[in-house]
């Protein structure tokens, strides 16, 4: 009986995309196995996941941080002792001597594209473990086509190794019912009409130019608020700064985190979604606005040009005037807007975890055979 396991133990606060990953992965997983296979999902006992568990899948706490020296041999240990075919991990700090074949989920390559936001430690470190967990990968998954040819152009590796499964929004992303949306505007005093923005404000957000764009286009339309939602991190005040000198603090709604629960009827509650990101392994909240029927400009760089498809207005993120340009379009032509929303729910359509898990899975199966 092949048995794989998938680390989930990234799915914690600490690791919100990668978390949101492993966590739609392991559940879209299950339905997927074939009656003579086996799953172990290993997850952070502070954080258990919630997935039916079987004969044929099954969880077991693991009380090792990724970053601990302890994963080395720890993980080792548990996949001989339960008898492990195939062991997925789904981050780049791993246990690199595992013993059995091994698949590596990479994400981005962002601390090498800039260099600039984050300290020589960091960067050599991610440098030196991301080349590490790829020799010691057989495998490796990327989440985008970008990715892929980031990887192939940065590290050598037969191209072969490397495999693009794109990731999907949770089914929970649809349009949302009238009343439920209401009740969020009420709930968060929102603007009648509003652009959204949901995400970090990390420097390769690009969040500055938006607001230098934004300082333009409320002029033009001054109905439309711009909503900023997110976890922030307090190190990167810089979007905020600028629109306090440009005198427009008050036309930005700064909104910060919201649960989970209610970013469909935030999404749904949005006039357009604006993503001005210079880099994304993916840009899973393009995906996530479509699904909501939520018209969306984003950046023409990186990942997100293949995930949007024809379904959004692309812009140069590095031209003020051309993010401009593009919320002027999604914000004032009705027919574009209509246009948006409905080609949205189509490109939304063609991702899924069943697909990803189902070509995951393939994956797992074409290593024990190459193994067995």
């Amino acid at each position: 009986m092949p048995h794989y396991v998938l680390d989930a133990r990234t799915a914690t606060p600490h690791f919100p995309g990668i978390g949101r990953y492993v966590t739609n992965l392991a559940r879209a997983l299950i339905p997927q196995l074939a009656p003579d296979e086996q799953l172990t999902v290993f997850f952070d006992p502070a954080h258990p996941l919630d997935f039916p568990v079987s004969d044929a899948v099954r969880s077991l706490p693991v009380n090792v941080s990724p970053f601990s020296l302890r994963q080395q041999w720890v993980i080792p240990r548990l996949l001989r002792q339960h008898q492990v075919n195939v062991y997925h991990s789904a981050y780049y700090l791993m246990a690199y001597r595992t013993g059995v074949p091994t698949l590596l989920t990479l994400y981005d390559l962002i601390p090498i594209h800039f260099p600039e936001h984050s300290t020589l430690k960091a960067r050599l470190l991610f440098r030196w473990a991301t080349a590490l967990a790829l020799r010691a990968a057989q495998h490796t998954l990327t989440i985008s086509e970008a990715t892929r040819r980031d990887v192939l152009a940065r590290f050598r590796l037969p191209p072969e190794r490397i495999t693009t499964i794109p990731l999907a929004a949770d089914p929970a992303f649809t349009p949302q019912p009238p009343e439920v949306v209401t009740a969020l505007r009420a709930r968060y005093a929102l603007p009648d009409t509003f652009l959204l923005y949901l995400g970090s404000n990390k420097p390769h957000k690009n969040l500055v130019r938006l607001i230098e764009a934004w300082a333009v286009v409320q002029a033009e339309m001054p109905d439309v608020t711009l909503v900023m939602a997110g976890a922030w991190l307090p190190q990167h005040p810089e979007a905020r700064q600028r629109a306090q000198v440009l005198g427009i603090d008050d036309r930005v709604c700064w909104l910060g985190p919201l649960p989970g629960a209610d970013l469909p009827a935030l999404y749904t509650a949005a006039a357009a979604f604006v993503f001005p990101s210079l880099y994304e392994g993916f840009g899973l909240p393009v995906i996530e606005a479509m699904a909501c029927g939520t018209p969306v400009a984003c950046a023409n760089t990186s990942s997100l040009p293949e995930v949007a498809g024809d379904a959004a207005v692309l812009f140069d993120p590095m031209q003020v005037e051309a993010i401009v340009d593009a919320l002027r379009r999604v914000l004032g032509e009705d027919d574009l807007r209509a246009g948006l929303r409905q080609r949205g729910l189509v490109q939304a359509g063609k991702f899924s975890w069943a697909r990803t898990a189902q070509e995951t899975l393939r994956i797992y199966q074409g290593m024990h055979q190459k193994n067995g």
